[in-house]
């Protein structure tokens, strides 16, 4: 796995927008839920977005309304856009596949959590006030 912030890297104004990408080819999106994380500097991991095989979404309270997140299984390719940033969502972000925590229970995990799947190198999102 692997996550990016687009061409112009992960550094945007509060209120403004951008959309991260992890590419998961080599993944059945029928087998894995796929799930975004983030983690600013001095706090824990937190969980932001995943997406079930069977297409249901599930946001944690801090981006719901503002975040949304899809697939494109022919691509290979999870999407986070992300919208009206805010200097709080300042945070590396990272994504995940898991065979197992279906549902929410992704974004319910520790944040010492061992057990996923697989693990993404984390690409870093600054929000500027």
């Amino acid at each position: 796995l692997g996550a990016a912030a687009g061409v112009w890297g992960g550094l945007v104004q509060a209120g403004g927008s951008l959309t991260l990408s992890c590419a998961a080819s080599g993944l059945r999106f029928d087998d894995y839920v796929i799930g975004w994380f983030r983690q600013a500097s001095g706090k824990e991991r937190e969980g932001v977005s995943c997406i079930n095989p069977d297409g249901r979404v599930y946001y944690g309270d801090s981006v719901k309304g503002r975040f949304t997140i899809s697939s494109d299984a022919a691509k290979g390719t999870v999407y986070l856009q992300m919208n009206d940033l805010k200097p709080e969502d300042t945070a590396v972000y990272s994504c995940a596949a898991d065979a197992h925590l279906f549902g929410k229970s992704m974004l319910m995990i520790s944040s010492d959590y061992g057990g996923m799947d697989y693990w993404g190198k984390g690409t870093q999102v600054t929000v500027s006030s």
